[in-house]
């Protein structure tokens, strides 16, 4: 297995934080209206999908997007493909949703989309545990697996080297405080 357990514990020392975690001022993050367009590569948060399927981007992002090597991760891919399943066939918007989710999905160059592996996998489990525990969270309401899903991401991200793309501020300033060697770049979303 291509998963050292006690490697990841030594590097994370989930039981050193014990602290509620709470939200860093605006000005300790990375924003990108600050980033230069032309900069290191980008893994794409779902927030960034469904915030450009809806027009809800601002230009800085436009910009990053157009600019930056994008990076895509199947965990985003599941999260995509989710409302095809999800969503009800008879409803009038649904068609509709779907070609524009399907026509995102193929635009997804296949040499850019990345699986995590095993050591993502149990990295990002201890990560969302972690962050699950320090959030003061309701349990059962789905936020573990959310935050697993954003954990996958967080560590596939700062396995590729790319920094993460995201309009999702809470959790991923969460996960950049528990793992600052991972670099997170923000956006607040556009009103239509």
């Amino acid at each position: 297995m291509a998963f050292d357990l006690r490697s990841a514990l030594r590097s994370l020392k989930p039981q050193k934080h014990s602290t509620q975690l709470e939200r860093r001022p605006d000005a300790e993050l990375a924003w990108a209206a600050d980033e230069a367009a032309i900069g290191g590569a980008l893994l794409l948060d779902t927030s960034v999908y469904l915030d450009v399927l809806q027009g809800r981007t601002p230009q800085a992002v436009d910009d990053l997007l157009t600019y930056r090597l994008c990076q895509h991760s199947a965990v985003c891919l599941a999260e995509l493909t989710h409302v095809f399943g999800r969503l009800d066939p008879v409803h009038p918007m649904t068609k509709s949703v779907l070609k524009a989710v399907g026509e995102t999905i193929e635009d997804i160059p296949v040499h850019r989309l990345h699986s995590p592996d095993a050591s993502v996998w149990g990295q990002a489990g201890i990560v969302a545990g972690l962050l699950f525990r320090l959030s003061g969270l309701p349990i059962g309401e789905g936020h573990e697996r959310r935050f697993l899903n954003d954990a996958l991401i967080f560590h596939q991200a700062g396995l590729l080297g790319a920094a993460v793309l995201t309009g999702n501020i809470r959790d991923f300033d969460y996960l950049g405080q528990l793992v600052p060697s991972v670099r997170v770049i923000f956006y607040r979303p556009a009103a239509r």
